[in-house]
């Protein structure tokens, strides 16, 4: 995962947790939930990147790179 894409989900999880405690303080469930999705699609970007990240290690480790 380049640094570049590390950022951005850092930045979007931040931005879910961020619109998760509003939408909660401010008792706005919409908003508290669209906070949630935003940690969740970057939680599934960032596994999916683990996953190209591991595919490379064994492949790596195979062809004895």
């Amino acid at each position: 995962m380049g640094t570049r894409d590390k950022a951005s989900n850092k930045a979007q999880d931040m931005k879910g947790k961020g619109k998760e405690t509003v939408g909660r303080l401010v008792g706005n469930q919409e908003l508290e939930r669209e906070g949630k999705t935003d940690q969740s699609k970057s939680a599934v970007k960032k596994a999916g990147e683990d996953v190209k990240q591991a595919v490379a290690s064994v492949k790596d480790a195979i062809t004895h790179k």
